[in-house]
């Protein structure tokens, strides 16, 4: 009988402790915006609060963390961002935080995916800049950006990363990326990405954006990623026809798309659109999103392959302001109820209680 306690009670803790380590994962962003901070700050703790529940690679890697410090002006280990990279052994184990001094970046920067475990970190307060004008004339679309991440566990905190190529002219092609993020377990804070058509490539993997800044034109946010987007403002700039998102997705079963959570959607003129049909099955939410009068009424640009209004999901969730009004979106914009809103509003989205760590301090 005790034996049989002992195994009981057993059971229990394993149960219990699963639980404690999955609730994370299921605790709603708060509707309240006031709200927002506290949550995050109570479930995306440090990792002295987090040490058994994360992924046992991230928390070997956190655990002796290396630094190293840039400074095109000298006094830091290196003068480029490319040279701090390049020292980074390939097969890397160790979480490595690049301290970046205030000041531009003119480089074209790749890490590559057997560099994980890589933080890029702009002091608070000042102007960090990266910068590159790479086109897809000369590299193709992807191939165009700044800065290109291939390694899982990045995190990016206090940058602005620009494509400072011209803005093509209306009714013309003229991609040119700030960003690709093409790997798994990826987060961002207060980042700025400055371009015009394609701006951000959110592709591959699970991502986390807060506090950030994205301007473009044309499919500024783009690709196959699964990512969840909080207090950040979408910005569209320029002339013409201009779409936030162009969601990848092209088959029911994959597990990703983009949600927007107290986010803020400006720009100049009139009759943007939240998003369009790139691929046959997007996913794109937007909930407790601040909409200006720069929205197009009918929120989403019509499918040009009719088929894809029965496989699109595009969703709308409390969101507020004069762009908001869903009187005349187009049909297929999605009803979204409390109970299926949770699924978009937590950090299990993205699998974040296993990998999703607050930026380390400057």
């Amino acid at each position: 009988m005790m034996g049989y306690i002992s195994m009981a009670l057993v059971a229990s803790l394993v149960v219990f402790t699963s639980s404690v380590v999955l609730a994370d994962d299921i605790i709603p962003i708060p509707a309240e915006k006031s709200q927002v901070e506290p949550w995050f700050k109570a479930n995306v703790k440090p990792l002295s609060a987090r040490r058994g529940t994360l992924d046992p690679a991230l928390e070997a890697a956190e655990a002796s963390p290396r630094i190293i410090t840039v400074n095109k002006k000298g006094g830091g280990d290196y003068k480029t961002i490319n040279e701090a990279i390049k020292s980074i052994p390939t097969a890397n184990k160790k979480r490595v935080i690049i301290k970046l001094a205030p000041g531009e970046y003119i480089e074209k920067v790749t890490i590559d995916v057997g560099r994980p475990f890589v933080t890029l970190l702009g002091q608070p307060g000042a102007q960090t800049n990266l910068t590159y004008h790479g086109t897809a004339a000369k590299y193709g679309t992807v191939e165009s950006a700044t800065l290109i991440v291939w390694a899982e566990y990045f995190m990016a905190a206090n940058l602005n990363i620009r494509n400072t190529a011209p803005m093509p002219k209306p009714g013309t092609q003229g991609q040119a990326l700030a960003m690709r993020i093409n790997a798994d377990k990826a987060a961002f804070y207060n980042c700025k990405f400055y371009g015009f058509q394609d701006t951000l490539c959110d592709d591959r993997g699970n991502h986390f954006f807060k506090n950030c800044y994205i301007e473009g034109t044309y499919d500024f946010i783009f690709g196959r990623g699964a990512s969840l987007y909080l207090n950040t403002q979408l910005h569209a700039v320029g002339d013409g026809l201009r779409v936030i998102t162009a969601h990848n997705r092209n088959d029911p079963n994959q597990q990703n798309g983009y949600s927007f959570v107290h986010c803020k959607v400006t720009g100049v003129g009139e009759g943007i659109y939240l998003g369009r049909a790139w691929m046959s099955h997007p996913k794109v939410v937007y909930a407790y999103t601040e909409m200006s009068s720069v929205v197009n009424p009918s929120g989403w640009q019509e499918n040009r392959v009719r088929a894809h209004d029965k496989t699109v999901f595009y969703g709308e969730y409390m969101c507020t302001g004069p762009g908001s009004n869903k009187e005349k979106r187009v049909a297929h914009t999605q009803e979204i109820d409390n109970k299926e809103a949770k699924h978009f509003l937590t950090l299990g989205y993205i699998k974040g209680s296993k990998w999703l760590l607050p930026p380390p301090a400057f």
